[in-house]
């Protein structure tokens, strides 16, 4: 069946008109049901005001973003729920009571223009810092207003007074110096992509009109986005082009000063970066060039300027292995930071480049991260990391930040560690959080599952010793999909909302994740779906084969396309769970990509008007597998979704409610009227959303 014919044969299309005053009512209906059900009790009330205490708090860690002096932060608390704008410096941020400077303060700003506006990030000038272009989203959307922030006055400079506006719209805006900016946004009828993202790429001056902006690049209507942007390394700047035909295939171009392009020939699925003379690609599937032949996950080196000019000199920084992926890379001003995961564990190292003598020692294929990298470059282990935690390296500033570095380290009972080094040195605790629960006696253990095709998926598992032995409530979260890594983090709202009521936590490492590499994802696309519910499921009876859980006492939960994993999970495999959870899911495969940004993942899951690939796709697609409850039992099911949230469109939550209770399933439902695809816009929201999912498991799996 076509697009246009499942139009004709859905009576729920009336649900995909987000603000329909029809919609909105059918909406506010099921949310009272959901309140009166699962909120009004002391036990809810008391664990959302712990929860949103937590969140409030001045005892978590103000991440910053550094900016060569100045560290940045936003920060969300009780007297300022829509929050602050800060920086202050890094002699300041080591203190126990840092002096911040606020530059902007967002409940002040809302309340002064009469907008519910959501932070969106900020891009600071650099190298002086003067002037920063904020973007704000109403209620928490994709779609963002940008608008230039002058440093020192701490005041919006207008449009009308020459400063840079851009209406709501999916944008980009990037500076090239104080006057200009690479732009992309919704220049009118055609210039966006079928996905709703910038499909021409401008430059922009101050004082002009944006319709007079320079057109540097254009793409296609069926491609993702095109952007524009600047390198400002001095002695190294560069200006360059993007076009990402599909959400995983890019070209890049280095855009010359008479307007001409340069084409960076590496594979489109690649990472190509550069920094300096130094280019690096990250491979996602295997490629053959100059003569030898390198595996997807591998991390290439060449010089810049002479693969530019038809050299394909690479050496090899890093080869996976059947337990090792690389994770991330980041430079210093004079090395290479890498992070890899074994078997989801993180492991750092520093690499540091060659000499201009040394570059050309001679290819150096197969080298494995644990012993050395490509010829004449040198690595070492860059800092400690324990056991069943997620250690990450953040704030490096090659610009102005020299060989310094920041590392954030937590694990599911473990509360956050930010530390300071600098390569060479000791990595120093800057910071802790404090535990939000009672994690005494909590285990973390890691177990590995068999799929269907023989495949062993790992697993953490987290609960009281007591527990070993004993089957209790249980509930596991799965995502699987996009190459997105799940790996160990503390979490207060788990630790509170489930795992000190006596429940088990399992976090699943299924594929379509990359957290041994692209292959792991890769290997589950398209028509390959399958097996990433073939792994959520395996690792279900796993749990219940160990005497972990019993299939009543497990529940599931996940959001987006972990919310498509649940629906599935409910009409695929319903006999294996008690209760589901499904946030801001995609759940009608037919039309998903016709709805908001569905057209970017056709990537991922496959054209539904490609009759070959609706085939593979109709296979599973929970909206049109819903069955009659008299025909097959499904567990209890919460859908939460957003009305704001213009990623994921809140009809296919609203739509799979109606079918469910059509043929008569047991469903609760709830829709945030703001919030956007996070599903909630501040701290109150968050703690009612956390607090409603391990209520919802308490009563259904306790």
């Amino acid at each position: 069946m076509s697009a246009a014919e499942e139009q004709h044969s859905d009576p729920y299309l009336w649900l995909e008109e987000v603000t329909g005053d029809d919609a909105l009512a059918w909406a506010r209906a099921r949310n009272e049901v959901v309140i009166e059900r699962f909120a009004t009790s002391d036990r809810f009330t008391e664990l959302e005001h712990r929860l949103l205490d937590m969140l409030d708090t001045d005892t978590r860690i103000p991440y910053p973003t550094r900016r060569g002096r100045w560290l940045y932060n936003f920060w969300r608390d009780g007297e300022h729920p829509k929050g602050l704008w800060r920086r202050t410096t890094f002699e300041q941020y080591r203190t126990d009571d840092p002096d911040w400077e606020i530059l902007i303060d967002l409940d002040a700003l809302a309340a002064a223009e009469g907008e519910n506006w959501v932070w969106g990030g900020a891009a600071v000038l650099r190298p002086d810092q003067s002037r920063a272009l904020i973007s704000l989203s109403r209620g928490g959307a994709d779609a963002k207003v940008v608008r230039e922030f002058d440093m020192a006055t701490r005041e919006f400079r207008e449009s009308a007074d020459g400063g840079f506006y851009l209406p709501e719209a999916k944008s980009q805006a990037r500076w090239i110096d104080a006057d200009t900016l690479y732009v992309g946004t919704d220049f009118g009828p055609g210039s966006l992509t079928d996905s709703g993202y910038a499909r021409i790429a401008k430059r922009w001056r101050r004082g002009t009109p944006l319709a007079d902006a320079e057109t540097v690049f254009e793409g296609e209507a069926g491609d993702v986005m095109v952007s524009a942007g600047y390198d400002r390394t001095p002695g190294y700047e560069r200006h360059y082009v993007a076009r990402a035909t599909d959400f995983f295939n890019e070209s890049v171009y280095l855009l010359e000063d008479d307007g001409t392009l340069r084409f960076i020939d590496v594979p489109s699925d690649a990472s190509e970066s550069w920094y300096k003379d130094w280019m690096l690609v990250r491979l996602k599937s295997p490629w053959e060039v100059g003569g030898h032949s390198y595996p997807a996950g591998a991390l290439l080196a060449a010089d810049l300027n002479e693969f530019l000019d038809g050299a394909r000199d690479f050496e090899v920084l890093f080869t996976p292995d059947a337990h090792t992926s690389l994770h991330g890379y980041g430079w210093s001003e004079n090395h290479l930071l890498l992070i890899t995961l074994e078997d989801v564990q993180t492991k750092l190292y520093v690499l540091t480049a060659p000499g201009p003598g040394q570059k050309h020692a001679g290819n150096n294929e197969g080298k494995h991260a644990g012993n050395s990298a490509g010829r004449g470059w040198t690595r070492e282990p860059l800092a400690d990391t324990p056991p069943m935690a997620t250690t990450n390296v953040m704030n490096l500033d090659p610009l102005e930040g020299g060989d310094e570095f920041m590392l954030t380290t937590s694990g599911f009972t473990s509360p956050a560690t930010l530390l300071a080094g600098s390569v060479g040195g000791q990595a120093v605790p800057l910071k802790r959080e404090p535990g939000f629960f009672d994690a005494d006696g909590l285990v973390t253990e890691q177990f590995f599952a068999r799929s269907d095709d023989g495949t062993m998926v790992p697993y953490f598992v987290i609960r009281h010793r007591d527990r070993i032995g004993a089957p209790g409530p249980t509930v596991m979260s799965g995502y699987g999909g996009f190459e997105v890594s799940r790996t160990p983090a503390y979490s207060g709202a788990s630790g509170m909302g489930w795992l000190e009521r006596g429940g088990t936590w399992v976090m699943t490492n299924i594929r379509g994740g990359g957290e041994y590499g692209p292959e792991w994802h890769t290997s589950a696309q398209k028509a390959n779906r399958h097996r990433v519910y073939e792994d959520f499921s395996s690792i279900a009876k796993d749990l219940v084969a160990r005497g972990i859980t019993t299939a009543n006492q497990l529940g599931a939960v996940g959001g987006s396309n972990g919310g498509l994993l649940m629906g599935v999970m409910l009409t695929r495999y319903p006999e294996l769970f008690g209760a589901i959870v499904c946030q801001v899911p995609l759940l009608d495969m037919k039309r998903y990509h016709l709805l908001l940004a569905g057209a970017s993942w056709i990537a991922e899951y496959g054209d539904p008007d490609k009759p070959e690939e609706w085939a593979y796709l109709s296979e599973y697609s929970p909206y049109q597998h819903v069955a009659p409850a008299a025909a097959r039992g499904y567990p209890p099911i919460l859908l939460t979704t957003s009305t704001r949230d213009d990623r994921v469109h809140p009809g296919h939550a609203r739509k799979m409610t109606a079918r469910l209770e059509e043929n008569g399933h047991t469903v609760w439902y709830h829709e945030n009227i703001e919030g956007g695809h996070g599903g909630a816009a501040d701290n109150k929201q968050l703690a009612f959303q956390a607090t409603l999912i391990y209520e919802f498991f308490t009563q259904m799996l306790m």
